[in-house]
């Protein structure tokens, strides 16, 4: 079961291809030469379908949609959500181009335009998984800098004399202690982000 942030993908998508095909039962471009002979209506960037037809493009956006990566592979997910919402955007700039959009949008004027709907449901999808690794960077930072301190101290400890021994053995003792403070920190954000992710996939 999709969460509720992927069911408004789900939703924004199905009116984009209500839409598509009202562009194209509207044949725009069937008196236009110039159009009629193009291979395809986008570049092969943004899309790999070849036709004249916006409701094929909105077919590949669902077919990418449904094969989405799990939300633990975060890079590749990441990578296919924003293809899809550059792809959204494609076909919907398309459309607002046509009399469809200002049939449609007739006493909407002030509404937001749908594309920025859509990417706002990308972004709820993905903003409390970007938080916890923004969280999770930066325990790791403080990781690395308290092992640095404890090398150091380290290295101070070998020409200490027998006072300067026993202050800096204290000042090791106290980092260590911040160190595993540290590392359980790590340890429960990374936990969450599992749960996030988890959640995101249901």
């Amino acid at each position: 079961m999709n969460s509720p942030a992927l069911n408004k993908l789900h939703e924004q998508i199905a009116r984009l291809k209500h839409q598509a095909e009202q562009f194209d039962n509207g044949h725009f471009f069937a008196k236009n030469r110039y159009m009629q002979a193009q291979p395809s209506l986008f570049d092969k960037g943004v899309f790999s379908t070849k036709s004249m037809k916006l409701a094929d493009y909105v077919i590949e956006i669902e077919e990418e949609l449904a094969t989405l990566p799990p939300a633990e592979h975060r890079h590749a997910y990441q990578y296919a959500l924003e293809r899809i919402t550059q792809q959204v955007q494609a076909v919907f700039n398309v459309i607002k181009s046509t009399p469809v959009w200002a049939k449609e949008n007739k006493f909407t004027y002030k509404a937001k335009p749908k594309q920025h709907i859509f990417k706002q449901a990308v972004k709820k999808i993905m903003q409390s998984s970007h938080e916890l690794y923004d969280e999770l960077k930066q325990n790791h930072e403080f990781e690395r800098r308290l092992v640095l301190m404890i090398e150091e101290r380290k290295l101070k400890l070998d020409a200490a004399n027998t006072t300067q021994a026993s202050e800096i053995n204290k000042e090791i003792l106290a980092l260590h202690a911040r160190l595993g403070r540290c590392r359980k920190a790590i340890s429960a954000t990374e936990d969450k982000i599992q749960q996030v992710e988890k959640q995101q996939l249901k």
